[in-house]
């Protein structure tokens, strides 16, 4: 009997029990195949005792309209920056990969799945450069990978944003407010983009394209020509003003590499209010609410896609690449592909040329 290890790491997703339960009834019909999981991403394999768990159909059944991962997830540790305290109370990172290797050579794994974002593949990369059997499995709300069309959990996070925009409209008018609506995306505005053009707001602001703040209340005062009106912006976590730095907040999570942005729309309610805005704001972090939850019905699909996919390289020996979407196809790419470049909005692209057609400010 062949083992196959699934991991989830990064951020949780909606669409990532699909995945895993696609992974393991594609498998189940190969007969000669087990699935195991680790729990928190590479994590259960690196502790002791190690935390694994067989996944069988019976484990998976039901799981693909479900939220987060039933093998939970995490972005802090992992096999080249495990933390350890030192003996003056700070903290370190070592090396555990090769040790992690030898567990899984100890455990009977023949092959890795890892289901995950940018930085989850270039663990990947790292471990596929050492020898694992490894295929990557695209991950993230955010839809920064250039080298697939989409990713799972992106649109179930546009769906929810646009939700909120949808709400905050009506409350907006109400009550003749400016309302700032942040969303996540880190540097990619998708999210942000397709929120506020499904959602009719009048300002969009993305990580792409610093914003003036001068054009932005210029667009807020001609909203309020008339005595009465209202301005719906939606901001991306990652979006700053020209010659402004990013906003964010101090992580004290030991282990946590990734830096943590979040608060820009209390700094662009700040930016507004300086340069003359006189009329009332009020914000909105929408926060995790974007990444959890059910999946819409394409994700789940996308995510079922992956997961056969993946199981199928895996099959084949088709090691060192992550899965792909090109449409209408399942594809796979190599892991240094897959990491050439982030997938970011560009100005001449067909949904900014929309958005812009409809009259959505950019302050740029």
């Amino acid at each position: 009997m062949k083992r196959c290890l699934v991991v989830t790491g990064g951020g949780d997703c909606p669409g990532l029990n699909a995945v895993i339960r696609a992974i393991v009834k594609r498998a189940a019909s190969e007969k000669d195949w087990e699935i195991v999981g680790s729990i928190e991403a590479f994590n259960g394999i690196l502790r002791e005792p190690t935390e694994i768990v067989i996944l069988d159909e019976k484990k998976v059944a039901g799981i693909h309209y479900l939220g987060g991962t039933i093998l939970q997830t995490t972005n802090k540790g992992g096999p080249f920056a495990w933390p350890v305290k030192n003996n003056d109370g700070t903290w370190s990172t070592v090396d555990r990969s090769d040790e992690m290797l030898r567990k899984l050579q100890y455990l009977g794994i023949d092959a890795v799945i890892n289901i995950g974002g940018d930085g989850s593949q270039r663990i990947s990369k790292r471990l596929a450069d050492k020898g694992l059997n490894i295929i990557g499995v695209p991950k993230t709300i955010d839809n920064d990978l250039t080298a697939t069309d989409s990713t799972f959990g992106f649109q179930t996070a546009v769906q929810i944003a646009t939700e909120a925009v949808d709400k905050l409209v009506t409350t907006a008018a109400s009550h003749n407010r400016v309302l700032i609506l942040e969303v996540m995306g880190r540097y990619a505005g998708w999210i942000a983009l397709n929120a506020a053009v499904a959602g009719g707001a009048e300002i969009c602001l993305l990580p792409e394209f610093p914003y003036h703040i001068e054009k932005v209340l210029d667009k807020v005062n001609e909203r309020f020509n008339r005595d009465h009106g209202f301005v719906n912006i939606v901001i991306s976590e990652g979006a700053r003003a020209v010659g402004k730095d990013f906003a964010t907040q101090e992580e004290q999570e030991v282990g946590y590499r990734n830096r943590r942005l979040g608060g820009v729309a209390n700094v662009l309610m700040h930016e507004l209010i300086e340069a003359g805005c006189q009329h009332s704001i009020r914000t909105t972090v929408l926060g995790h609410l974007q990444r959890g939850g059910i999946p819409t019905a394409y994700d789940r699909i996308l995510a079922t896609q992956f997961g056969v996919k993946a199981m199928e390289m895996v099959l084949n020996g088709e090691y060192s690449r992550m899965v792909s979407y090109r449409h209408p196809e399942i594809t796979s790419v190599s892991l240094e592909d897959a990491l050439q470049k982030p997938n970011l909005v560009e100005y001449d692209t067909a949904l900014m040329r929309t958005a812009m057609g409809i009259g959505i400010n950019f302050g740029i």
